[in-house]
């Protein structure tokens, strides 16, 4: 049962983890991507546009493959986790229902009318579409949290028949674990968002690559951006470890005597165990408050060298903003380890054992093979998706370059497709840009 255990926790741990990813870069990504196309539908300048256009092919790529881990991490409830979805399902599938609604219904619609609404829908409207496309997003995300809050801080239940039956779906949604969690995620993703538009951006400054006025004015709307949301993210972490050191204080394995009282209390109900987290928890911990104290300085330090110009004739600063990509990404997942990690040896805190959750009858093998199947899956989704934005990223935002849905940006592309003779190039521009 150990290694059937072991095996089970890292299979979830690499998939969680790998969707985790995208997760973090979808979510602040699309938000930079509002702002960029807001400011096309006010202006309705052609540079506003375009570089709408270039973050949002790198937005789609991360997006759609995304969804694969996703997939691939909700099999794992039924197949190796049957005997959490049976005890809990009542409740912690509620919300988790929800989201599936949310995201492959509502997202998934808006995203396929804005990819093709280019050129079909007024510049306003098909804003108002990528408007309501974040929203769904993040709205999204909140079920999921308020999941995995019910996990850390169980509410709005009561147990019947061996069951957790939903009693309060009003509490269960406003779970002060849940709403902490999704403050202290949504402004980390923030941070994920802007060093990823940062980087792109410092790595074309650096190398000349023809593109400095579009790389600098992204450049300008992420970098200052990026200390904001790092100290943002600090604070609403402190937010978020004040309710847990409440609701699960033996997350920060404090022998404290209230501790030593609950675990005591555990050892009464459920019967000797290791009740305080392993060590990897504060270790994630710590890689996590470091990784926020890096980029806060760096960002720091580039945005006092943005004015006048000073930060393109940087190039050992513009190289560290490019590398500096790793750390939000060690940050968040440090941070998200940390929160899962801290809560065993419970599935549900206090409720039901994580030995208890497994799906009976199961052996090794069985999870080692999931394990090998899943693990590999997931590794190449992450790795096919990596190729692709670099590859997308360093062309950066070709002229002719086809839009989210198949189309040239401009008439001769258009034409060339078609078989058409080329456009004159005396003749008056016919390209909409609305």
């Amino acid at each position: 049962m150990d290694d059937v255990l072991v095996l089970a926790r890292l299979q979830f741990a690499i998939t969680a983890i790998a969707h985790y990813l995208f997760v973090t870069l979808t979510l602040g990504l699309v938000t930079h991507l509002v702002v960029m196309q807001t400011r096309w539908a006010v202006t309705g300048k052609a540079e506003h546009r375009r570089q709408a256009r270039f973050w949002g092919r790198l937005y789609l790529v991360n997006y759609a493959l995304g969804i694969g881990t996703g997939i691939v991490m909700e099999f794992q409830f039924g197949l190796v986790w049957s005997g959490l979805t049976h005890y809990t399902g009542n409740v912690f599938g509620a919300p988790l229902a929800i989201e599936t609604l949310v995201a492959f219904f509502a997202e998934s619609t808006l995203l396929g009318l804005w990819i093709f609404g280019w050129d079909r829908m007024g510049r306003v409207l098909h804003t108002v579409v990528l408007w309501l496309l974040a929203l769904t997003a993040w709205s999204s995300v909140y079920f999921v949290l308020a999941a995995n809050g019910f996990l850390n801080h169980p509410v709005g239940y009561e147990i019947v028949g061996g069951e957790v039956r939903l009693t309060d779906f009003t509490a269960l949604l406003t779970n002060t674990n849940a709403l902490s969690a999704a403050a202290h995620i949504a402004s980390g993703a923030m941070v994920t968002g802007s060093f990823f538009v940062v980087a792109v951006s410092a790595w074309h400054l650096r190398r000349r690559t023809g593109h400095e006025e579009f790389f600098w004015s992204s450049m300008k709307l992420a970098l200052p951006l990026a200390p904001v949301f790092v100290a943002l993210t600090a604070a609403l972490g402190g937010w978020q470890i004040g309710f847990s050191v409440e609701q699960t204080p033996t997350k920060y394995g404090e022998r404290s005597p209230e501790t030593a009282g609950l675990i005591r209390d555990f050892t009464a109900r459920f019967g000797p165990d290791t009740y305080l987290p392993p060590g990897i928890s504060r270790t994630a911990e710590v890689l996590m408050v470091m990784g926020a104290l890096f980029m806060g300085a760096l960002a720091i330090l580039g945005v006092l060298f943005l004015a006048k110009r000073n930060l393109m004739r940087r190039k050992v600063l513009l190289w560290l903003l490019t590398a500096a990509l790793v750390l939000p990404y060690l940050s968040n997942v440090s941070g998200w380890v940390f929160r899962e990690v801290g809560r065993q040896p419970w599935a549900v805190y206090g409720v039901l054992k994580t030995k208890d959750a497994i799906t009976p009858g199961l052996t090794a093998g069985t999870v080692l093979a999931s394990l090998l199947v899943f693990g590999s899956l997931v590794a190449a989704l992450v790795l096919v998706d990596w190729a692709l934005l670099l590859r997308l990223a360093r062309r950066g935002p070709d002229d002719n370059l086809a839009d989210l849905s198949g189309r040239s940006d401009d008439p001769e592309g258009r034409a060339a497709a078609a078989g058409l003779p080329r456009p004159s190039t005396d003749a008056p521009s016919t390209v909409r840009t609305s």
